[in-house]
């Protein structure tokens, strides 16, 4: 399982957001390059980098953050970046920044077929960010009512790299993944599965990591603000994540 540290921007800015409500946003301050670094210099090979200012509104407020962040890793560590990826201008655009992948969220559920055009084309990962087995969109304000499952059948066999699963309610809670949800999600697809939401402790790493259903584990693990909060470090993270392989 491969640890993927967050880096979630909103102008300019490091922050953290909790459940996914921009209300109650935390930030953290500190040089989103000079974070990217830190996370380079503790042997980190992928960082997942979200805009959240485009998710929202889909106007990319941070893509030259992004860019400089791309360009003080690369090419050691891959970044897969997301928010307000809706048409192929904007997925472009992010790849052009440096990003190896990109993320599309509500597109993928607006414009299905522009994943399926994309994924011939660039490595393309799904954002499902669901509350239950609900999916929301632009930035987690709206609802979709497509459930999870659904969608995940439509990804089958269209090129898709990875499947993002974020439990909303779990998202910046540090109060531990939602397992049973994930179980479901791998027993579902044949797609790589990336985990976010909920991670506090290196024990949440290690269940992350130990999670298999039908012979299938996580592909990743994405960390944010515990690594903020000092729970542990990118070290130790990515060495719990290393034993577990």
């Amino acid at each position: 399982m491969e640890l993927f540290p967050a880096i979630d921007l909103r102008g300019g800015q490091c922050v953290r957001l909790y459940q996914g409500d921009f209300e109650q946003e935390k930030v953290y301050g500190a040089d989103p390059v000079t974070v990217a670094k830190e996370y380079l210099a503790a042997g980190a090979r992928w960082l997942h980098v979200v805009d959240l200012d485009a998710a929202r509104t889909g106007v990319p407020e941070n893509r030259a953050v992004i860019a400089a962040i791309a360009g003080a890793v690369r090419p050691s560590v891959q970044v897969q970046a997301s928010g307000g990826v809706r048409d192929r201008a904007a997925a472009e655009a992010l790849i052009a920044t440096g990003a190896t992948r990109v993320v599309i969220g509500t597109a993928a559920l607006d414009n299905p077929e522009l994943v399926a055009e994309l994924a011939l084309e660039m490595p393309v990962a799904v954002g499902l960010d669901v509350r239950g087995r609900s999916l929301a969109v632009r930035g987690w304000t709206e609802d979709s009512g497509v459930d999870l499952l659904d969608v995940l059948g439509r990804l089958a066999g269209i090129g898709v790299a990875a499947v993002v699963c974020t439990q909303i309610d779990r998202d910046g809670t540090m109060a531990g993944p939602d397992l049973e949800g994930l179980a479901t999600v791998l027993g579902t697809t044949r797609i790589d599965v990336i985990a976010s939401g909920g991670v506090g402790s290196l024990a949440d790493l290690e269940a992350l990591a130990s999670l298999e259903t039908g012979g299938r584990r996580l592909a990743g693990a994405i960390v944010g603000r515990a690594l903020y909060e000092g729970a542990f470090t990118a070290e130790e993270a990515i060495a719990t994540c290393a034993r577990c392989r």
